[in-house]
């Protein structure tokens, strides 16, 4: 039984991908902390609290739920993005880009299965 947000096992996936994508953006150079690393941060973490704050709202209405769901998913496409930037200056290790990337992708899969079968 889902009672949370936390409950969902996308949540916990894009929540523990997100944490390791804080860490990663750590070490980015100084020059990048205010912009590439940050946008890094933002957006996985957006997946996260969009899916809390929509599934909050959702007891409301499952309409606004399912918008919320569409926000998180922009947000997975967009730390991508960000990841493919972060490769291509050589910020991060190819194969970590792919990896987080692939992450992404499922995460976003994730929540469109969800989006399609809730209420």
């Amino acid at each position: 039984m889902i009672r949370s947000y936390e409950d969902l096992e996308v949540f916990q996936k894009a929540y523990n991908v997100s944490l390791e994508i804080h860490r990663l953006t750590l070490k980015m150079p100084e020059i990048e902390q205010r912009s590439l690393a940050d946008q890094l941060r933002r957006s996985s973490k957006s997946v996260c609290v969009n899916l809390a704050e929509g599934f909050g709202k959702q007891s409301h209405s499952k309409q606004e739920f399912k918008k919320y769901l569409s926000i998180c998913i922009g947000s997975a496409d967009e730390t991508k993005v960000w990841l493919k930037y972060a490769k291509d200056l050589k910020y991060i290790e190819v194969n970590e880009s792919e990896r987080l990337t692939e992450e992404f992708t499922n995460v976003a899969k994730m929540l469109s299965g969800l989006y399609k079968n809730w209420g």
